[in-house]
């Protein structure tokens, strides 16, 4: 049986897929085609039911629930590793609202939390993630919500933070971060569903166990970034949570569903 598989070129998914989709592991008869997107292309094809197992943004997850079905491994979702709003000088939190922000995708949770924080800020501009940077340095948005790997470069570039929103989340919340899951379609047999969950949780613990050593497919997508910006990253999305959401994990998304609906 050949299932579709959607996840990012980002280094904290590659790490996670890369036992599964290259042959290092027994995938017990399932094969997968896999189709590599960044998170919010991810999403859009999720809204159309277009991939069996897709990673989503939590917020996007939301949205297609009635199509898919969160699986316990492989998720984003953790402590300091939310999305960070920058600008290219210090702005006044009250003043937010008032300015045009950059964001990383209309159904990633980036947007959904910059929103629980600033719900009264409407001017927002849809991008993809990795050109949110030069938006701001180029005048074209007066601030941005930053994710992966621009976490760690955003300040070479002389940009500064003007707040943590994942800080934010878990001090109005006490909760973990809920950033993406990975999701499959629930029309697919209980039984695949079950057995792809577990393989993906295998493939984690191999990559685990080979750590710190980075595997070929994981430099092959990242080939712009430095290696210290690879383990950073995979060291700040991947984690327990990723091998197995648990009570706690499972708690944070339905916090997330909550505040979503009311806003």
């Amino acid at each position: 049986m050949t299932l579709t598989l959607g996840f990012s070129p980002c280094p904290n998914d590659t790490f996670i897929f890369d036992a599964l989709v290259n042959g290092k592991m027994d995938n017990e008869g399932l094969r997968f085609d896999t189709r590599l997107a960044d998170v919010e292309t991810l999403n859009q094809w999720a809204i159309q039911g277009e991939l069996a197992i897709t990673k989503l943004s939590f917020a996007a997850g939301l949205r297609v629930a009635d199509k898919y079905r969160l699986l316990n491994s492989g998720s984003a979702l953790g402590r300091g590793c939310g999305p960070l709003l920058i600008a290219r000088e210090p702005v006044a939190l009250d003043k937010v609202k008032d300015l045009t922000i950059a964001i990383p995708g209309e159904n990633t949770t980036a947007n959904l939390l910059f929103g629980i924080a600033f719900p009264g800020a409407k001017n927002r501009k849809i991008m993809v993630f990795s050109d949110i940077e030069n938006a701001v340095l180029s005048g074209e948005a007066d601030a941005g919500v930053i994710i992966h790997e621009n976490r760690f470069t955003y300040q070479q570039k002389g940009l500064v933070k003007l707040i943590d929103l994942g800080e934010y989340w878990e001090t109005k919340t006490g909760q973990p971060i809920p950033l993406g899951g990975i999701f499959i379609r629930r029309d697919i047999p209980p039984a695949i569903q079950e057995k792809v969950d577990a393989l993906i949780h295998r493939s984690l613990q191999q990559a685990f166990d080979a750590y710190p050593t980075l595997p070929p497919y994981v430099r092959e997508h990242a080939q712009e970034m430095d290696e210290a910006v690879m383990r950073q990253h995979i060291d700040l999305y991947v984690n327990h949570f990723s091998l197995n959401l648990g009570e706690e994990g499972h708690k944070a998304v339905e916090r997330l569903k909550t505040m979503a609906l009311s806003l």
